[in-house]
Formats: structure tokens, sequence, C-alpha cells
């Protein structure tokens, strides 16, 4: 089994955190939203499902490669719906990513291809998948939805 990453957690205070992801990188301050938190920058929740977003991008990048097909840019959006448990307590139950290409799916002969394979290459969302439910939408740049 390899090793994933590793990051280090501070707090700095009260629900402020500095997320330490090693030399290379600079350290990302995290908060709560309000209003536990003071909402000076992002939280748990949008850390998740940035995380699965942007592993969808990349992995659909990869499978363009793949097929050699040019989508002139991958953008995303992502939500995710918060439900109460029978303890009352807060729980992310779906998380919906919506992608949007550059390109017109016309320009693009082998996007059926790429399209029915990219969500296998991406890890976080896949690993997610296991206890959340992700819905994943893609369209072209004319709005067009092609999954």
């Amino acid at each position: 089994m390899d090793a994933g990453p590793t990051i280090r957690i501070t707090q700095v205070a009260e629900y402020v955190f500095t997320v330490d992801f090693g030399a290379a990188l600079p350290a990302l301050l995290t908060d709560e939203a309000p209003p536990i938190g003071g909402g000076t920058g992002p939280f748990p929740e949008q850390l998740l499902i940035s995380g699965v977003a942007n592993c969808l991008c990349a992995s659909l990048v990869f499978a363009l490669g793949k097929f050699r097909q040019e989508a002139r840019g991958v953008a995303a959006e992502a939500s995710c719906r918060l439900e109460r448990n029978p303890a009352g307590r807060l729980r992310v139950t779906a998380i919906d990513v919506r992608i949007r290409l550059g390109a017109a799916a016309a320009d693009m002969p082998r996007i059926d291809r790429v399209l029915e394979q990219f969500e296998r290459f991406c890890t976080v969302s896949e690993s997610v998948k296991a206890g959340i439910p992700v819905a994943v939408s893609v369209a072209d740049r004319d709005g067009t939805r092609l999954k």
C-alpha cells in the first residue's frame, strides 16, 4: 500500500486553523462559517466539495488527453446538501458537481468515450462515494448536457 499525502493542522484561534501542506506550498487558513466561526477562511464542507470537484476536473482533463480531445478549458461548480442525522448532528448527505467544458460537444468526436470513464480515475470522488452520493453532470460550452 502506498502512503498518501500528509498534512498538519494547527489551531490559531477559536475555530481558525492553519493547514500545512509541507514546505513546497503555502499554508491554508480555515475557519468555520458564521455564526460558529468568523468565516475568515474556507470551512470543512467547502474543502470536502472542493476536493471532490477538483479531482473530478483533473480526472476529466486526464481522460480528455487520453482520447486527444480539446475541451478548451474545464470549469466546475460544486455544492452539497447538509441534513441532520437521527442524533441531530449535521452531515453531508449529497454532493453535486456540475462541470462545464469550454468546447462544443460537436468539436470533440470521442467525448462519449471520455465521459464513460473519467469518473473512475478520480481517487477522491470514488472514495467519498462509499459514504456520500456524488452526482456529476457535464455540459459543453453551449450548455448542452453531455452527462
